[in-house]
């Protein structure tokens, strides 16, 4: 059975004349209306979520601040994706309802309600995120990667990282973890030869390393990068 707009509004407009809400459809510009003691809340509908849908909750904020919007209950609810999702509702100051249908009977589900984002609170909880994008900036010498990719390689802090133990390995041939911190690679440098992610080390006894066929190669694919390293080592060696 395909849902339509249309079927959300009756499993709302049972919920809320349950709590005692007057419930109308198709109140000026807005979907659906509920009313108890000159509380309003305003309810819009969709079959899913999209842009449309979160402006016309946001223009009913003008009127009232208990908007919902109301979409059919998606298959994928706990994905990455819904969590961004839910994350911009709230931000918005919205509510979300969910209207799930199985043979003639159906299920309306507030996943939250519409309050004040604590924009504090949430900068507060996701400290470590910034401190980790800052390392992570910190970390990148030259910008290889293009804004928008999507589904490509991208060179990151610690790809950066093992680009450049690989110059010093084919500079000064095999070394050691050790050696190499001491040339400034960072107290990474163990872990890194080790993971190997990238294939550009080979072992060649416990503790010493050198650079492999696709490591070099990875440093004429970079060349410009490659060539701040290299001339980093020149210039920490003279200093």
């Amino acid at each position: 059975m395909e849902i339509k707009e249309v079927d959300l509004y009756k499993p709302i407009h049972n919920y809320f004349t349950e709590l005692g809400y007057k419930v109308n459809s198709e109140v000026n510009s807005f979907d659906v209306t509920a009313i108890k003691d000159n509380n309003l809340i305003i309810i819009e509908l969709k079959k899913s979520l999209n842009m449309k849908l979160l402006i016309q909750g946001v223009k009913g904020q003008r009127l009232t601040d208990m908007v919902y919007i109301a979409i059919q209950r998606p298959k994928k609810t706990f994905s990455k994706e819904w969590k961004d999702k839910l994350h911009l509702i709230r931000r918005l100051e919205l509510g979300l309802i969910f209207v799930s249908f199985k043979g003639d009977k159906s299920l309306v589900q507030i996943v939250c309600h519409p309050k004040p984002f604590k924009r504090k609170q949430s900068k507060k909880l996701s400290t470590k995120k910034k401190n980790k994008l800052i390392q992570e900036i910190d970390g990148r010498h030259i910008d290889y990667n293009i804004g928008g990719s999507n589904k490509t390689k991208l060179m990151t802090a610690y790809k950066e990282n093992a680009l450049q133990i690989a110059c010093y390995l084919y500079k000064y041939g095999n070394l050691s973890p050790k050696e190499l911190r001491k040339l400034g690679t960072g107290d990474k440098t163990g872990s890194i030869l080790n993971n190997n992610f990238y294939n550009w080390f080979i072992k060649i006894e416990r503790g010493v390393y050198r650079i492999s066929e696709k490591g070099v190669q990875a440093i004429e694919q970079y060349n410009e990068l490659s060539k701040y390293y290299l001339e980093l080592l020149v210039n920490n060696n003279n200093t």
